[in-house]
């Protein structure tokens, strides 16, 4: 009786063993949130933008026509929102990496038209267009998303809406920074018309 009561030296072994096992696994760690979208609506990061932004359009051409300058203004904007981001998302690389391969690309030589007698043109039906009248509902907006963020058209669902939960936000921020800046310019420029004018007004002394 005794001597079934007593462990013998191989079980001690073993459930030593087992204590050691279960100290040495370390403990999972907790999943952590990625909360990198909510470092846009901080006023920190809403101050450094505005002033970034500041500084890359006062470099923008405002004497060419209303198209150039609206599509400078917009790329300046867009740059320095990709910059802000580090370049840790897709969008802010898709961004950065577009600027960059407009800015070496070579512009092709025009060859000269050859006139001769017009053909009739034959309707041209796009396979793309046939296609995305036959996908369902929700893969032609995954298509949109993926077209509307930038560096998400061939990638699958998961990473648009990782990109686009990133990207919403950042141009939620650069909306109301440009917005601040317009008012900013429409104040001065009001005010200074306003001074010149009493200016030219008051009577000689």
């Amino acid at each position: 009786m005794s001597s079934s009561l007593m462990a013998s030296p191989t079980d001690r072994s073993r459930d030593s063993h087992r204590l050691k096992k279960k100290k040495k696994t370390p403990a999972k760690p907790l999943p952590q949130h990625d909360h990198s979208h909510s470092r846009w609506k901080t006023h920190a990061q809403h101050h450094l933008y505005s002033s970034k932004l500041h500084q890359a359009l006062a470099h923008v051409n405002i004497s060419a026509d209303a198209p150039h300058r609206g599509r400078a203004v917009r790329e300046a904007a867009d740059r320095v929102l990709a910059a802000a981001a580090r370049g840790r998302t897709r969008w802010s690389r898709a961004i950065l990496t577009n600027r960059l391969k407009l800015k070496f690309r070579k512009t092709p030589h025009k060859r000269p038209k050859v006139v001769g007698p017009a053909r009739p043109k034959k309707p041209r039906f796009s396979v793309l267009r046939l296609k995305g009248k036959t996908l369902p509902a929700v893969q032609r907006k995954v298509r949109v998303l993926g077209r509307l963020v930038p560096g998400c058209r061939k990638e699958p669902l998961p990473i648009i809406l990782e990109e686009a939960i990133d990207y919403i936000p950042a141009l939620e921020m650069q909306v109301r920074a440009m917005a601040a800046l317009a008012d900013l310019l429409l104040g001065s420029s009001s005010s200074s018309s306003s001074a010149a004018a009493e200016s030219t007004s008051a009577p000689p002394s």
